[in-house]
């Protein structure tokens, strides 16, 4: 469904232009309506609103120990909707939460995407990479 990445530039509104590619995806198969919410990583995630509600359950069903990153991810969740230039405003908490200013890098994963800061994120690469192959992917044959 999502794939690939794109470097991008959030408006001085903090309107995110979603690439067309998911854009039309967004669109078609879940009328425009997404979900924004925090990822432990410190990007945001987006999600099509039917994966965000199925993930929403997901966590209802977390043990007791879980239940402050259950009040992190779901209290900062916000229901948005693709403007008619397919559009969503990137509300202000969740940006200070994530560190985004203006260059931005939306990761396409599967079911959802993630929103990082373009510095934030390849620090982590650099930093993934120098730390070399984890195991469990080692087996991955490419």
């Amino acid at each position: 469904m999502f794939e690939g990445a794109a470097a991008l530039t959030l408006d001085d509104k903090g309107r995110l232009s979603m690439p067309a590619r998911h854009r039309e995806t967004l669109v078609a198969q879940y009328e425009g309506r997404v979900t924004l919410t925090r990822h432990p990583d410190r990007c945001l995630v987006v999600y099509p609103r039917p994966v965000w509600e199925a993930k929403r359950a997901e966590l209802a069903q977390m043990p007791f120990e879980a239940r402050e990153w259950v009040r992190i991810i779901v209290g900062s969740a916000r229901s948005l909707e693709l403007d008619s230039a397919g559009r969503v405003l990137i509300p202000a908490e969740l940006r200070a939460v994530a560190g985004l200013e203006r260059d931005v890098v939306l990761i396409g994963l599967e079911n959802r995407l993630e929103l990082w800061d373009a510095a934030a994120r390849a620090e982590q690469e650099k930093a993934a990479l120098e730390a070399g192959v984890p195991d469990a992917f080692k087996r991955f044959i490419f």
